[in-house]
């Protein structure tokens, strides 16, 4: 373990969160019990985020491409979002984390996204930490719909550059991801947060996201502290 003094630790943690599936077939159990033990994952997973104070994480919870997934499965999954926000919104609070919720909203059912609304509201004046879920999210689509408004917007061909279209990405304020975190072996993005992981670190671990704890949290500071981070230059 490093000396403390001398760990850098990164502003934003993204975490691909990934296998829960395959850890439910493992087990002999449905695919829903897989999605249960990846939520308690999380729940311990972000405790230790908050307790080494990074100030951003955030999650990739549900692509624009899980909709293809089985009905049953989408349905499950919907009904676990909303219960697990409305059961974390009060721990949130707590700590001081601002909830923020990436991705298209314009297909999701009054429940869903009233519990977003919810959250983004009561969460909204915390300054401690960000949670930033992304839900119906494709980092592709972010960025289509950030051009789709520098045209709204009514930016002549010539403004539109890079700061133009980071102004215009989901939540903004925002920041790009110091290192993104994928767990189950599969070494790809997936489409998460394309924009902001422009030059982020990359880690990938073989367990699947049911098997995380917080002291993987610590593990993986102090592996983005080894590194040397390169910016092009």
């Amino acid at each position: 373990m490093q000396d403390s003094s001398t760990i850098t630790k990164p502003n934003h943690i993204g975490f691909i969160l990934d296998g829960n599936r395959r850890w439910a077939k493992s087990h002999s159990i449905p695919s829903f019990d897989g999605h249960m033990a990846g939520y308690n994952a999380l729940k311990d997973v972000l405790e230790g985020v908050y307790e080494h104070d990074i100030p951003y994480v955030s999650i990739y919870a549900f692509s624009n491409e899980n909709w293809k997934r089985p009905s049953s499965e989408v349905s499950g999954l919907m009904s676990l979002m909303v219960s697990a926000v409305s059961k974390e919104v009060k721990k949130m609070i707590e700590r001081g984390v601002r909830v923020r919720f990436m991705g298209r909203r314009d297909n999701l059912d009054d429940k869903v996204l009233g519990a977003i609304q919810k959250a983004e509201g009561a969460t909204e004046h915390l300054t401690k930490g960000t949670l930033a879920i992304c839900f119906n999210y494709g980092g592709q689509q972010e960025i289509v719909d950030a051009a789709k408004q520098c045209v709204a917007d009514g930016l002549s061909l010539e403004a539109i550059d890079e700061q133009a279209i980071a102004e215009r990405l989901y939540a903004p304020d925002i920041p790009p991801v110091d290192i993104v975190v994928r767990t189950s072996g599969e070494q790809r993005l997936s489409n998460f947060m394309l924009w902001r992981s422009a030059y982020s670190e990359f880690l990938f671990l073989e367990k699947y996201w049911p098997d995380m704890t917080k002291e993987d949290v610590t593990a993986i500071i102090e592996e983005y502290s080894r590194r040397s981070r390169r910016f092009g230059g």
